[in-house]
């Protein structure tokens, strides 16, 4: 029997990514891998999330929670091909109850599996600060008012003022990711002006990654999409300081 190679993993020589998120997304797996430069690799550990088909405003945190109780598991499934790193490709729960919440999200996590994670709420506030010179933005999600309140809350704890938000109410966890490039140009417009420095799209399974690089083009501004901030996090904070090209700024300058 051959002895286990020193090398470490043949594709993932430089980082393996083991990532985290609800059975219905969609987007965040495609969205990765599309990021992701060579020599590393993404690992996606599915949590168990009910295709909720009555999402409202009273339900949507309720049902958000549930997929957040249900992370532990999917840890400790994507533990086993020994990933480098956790990446969270779910956001709702990284903002719950306000800077506070995320970190005790953050501190659970990287307790059950010793290792560190990149969270969506962090990362975009690292986005922001990357920038610099960003005090007031603007929020778009696929959620519900009652989630965007939270996401608001979030930003105000680490120093940001959000001058306006649009949430597209979707009523199920896969309609989320049957939102269309026009419903999310329509929300950028909705809520960009000149008193907004950013704009910051929330919500994993919304596809943004290429329209936020194209909004920042005839916006002048930054436009931050919650997975190219989450993964542009996870690579930095292991050192790959690799440039991407095509999916906004962030990854082309920082």
């Amino acid at each position: 029997m051959p002895k286990e190679s020193l090398m470490g993993d043949v594709l993932g020589w430089r980082c393996k990514f083991g990532v985290m998120g609800p059975a219905t997304n969609t987007v965040v797996q495609p969205d990765f891998d599309m990021m992701r430069p060579a020599g590393v690799t993404n690992h996606y550990s599915r949590i168990y999330t009910p295709n909720a088909d009555a999402v409202s405003n009273e339900t949507f945190r309720a049902g958000a929670e549930l997929i957040g109780r249900n992370t532990m598991d999917a840890v400790r499934s994507v533990m086993t091909c020994g990933p480098d790193a956790l990446v969270m490709g779910m956001s709702a729960v990284t903002f719950f109850d306000g800077a506070k919440g995320a970190d005790r999200f953050v501190k659970e996590v990287e307790e059950v599996s010793g290792l560190k994670i990149s969270v969506g709420s962090h990362a975009c506030t690292a986005a922001l600060n990357a920038y610099g010179g960003v005090k007031r933005i603007a929020v778009m999600s696929p959620y519900w008012p009652a989630m965007n309140i939270e996401v608001a809350r979030y930003f105000g704890d680490m120093g940001f003022s959000v001058v306006r938000d649009t949430a597209f109410r979707c009523t199920s966890w896969t309609d989320i990711a049957a939102q269309t490039p026009a419903r999310c140009v329509q929300g950028i417009k909705e809520i960009d002006g000149d008193d907004v420095d950013a704009i910051v799209q929330v919500g994993t399974n919304l596809s943004m990654v290429k329209l936020a690089a194209m909004a920042e083009m005839w916006l002048g501004k930054p436009v931050i999409a919650i997975n190219v901030a989450t993964y542009w996090h996870a690579l930095r904070a292991r050192g790959i300081t690799d440039k991407v090209a095509g999916c906004g700024t962030l990854l082309e300058r920082f």
